[in-house]
């Protein structure tokens, strides 16, 4: 079974929240790494990173990392060796961040994204596969600029 950690700062704690029942109708085992509240107790930089480098470790398959904009979230997680983190938007571009560039973390934006269109994205997300073939390339060439 995938095993997938979630985090989230105050502004993506609602969303995050929101996806769990759809995490559970998907048969997807997922950590809740926090934040807990909408307290402003908890930075997306401390969250993001600690996440991210346990997905890097493989101590998780994947990933899903909420804060208010998703860029925070972002670019803290694509500092970390191995992790291909995707802000995705909409269901199409969650699809091709997947199957086209192997994101093993879905970053999503708690200020721009309904309940609805998480749960869409979601879906997307872990329903896509990575195709390979002439992606494997593009992937691997990402792998060899980042020193993996």
């Amino acid at each position: 079974m995938m095993k997938v950690l979630l985090a989230a700062d105050h502004g993506g704690y609602s969303l995050k929240e929101g996806i769990k029942p759809v995490l559970d109708a998907l048969n997807i085992l997922y950590d809740d790494q926090g934040t807990f509240s909408i307290d402003p107790v908890d930075d997306y930089p401390d969250l993001g990173y600690r996440a991210a480098l346990r997905v890097s470790k493989g101590e998780f398959d994947r990933g899903v990392l909420i804060c208010g904009s998703g860029i925070g979230m972002s670019m803290v997680a694509n500092k970390v060796p191995g992790v291909r983190a995707a802000l995705c938007m909409n269901p199409e571009q969650a699809r091709l961040s997947r199957s086209h560039n192997d994101a093993n973390i879905l970053v999503l934006a708690g200020w721009f994204t309904s309940a609805s269109a998480a749960e869409e994205i979601v879906r997307a997300w872990f329903g896509a596969e990575f195709e390979g073939g002439r992606h494997r390339r593009r992937v691997d060439k990402i792998r060899r600029l980042t020193g993996l």
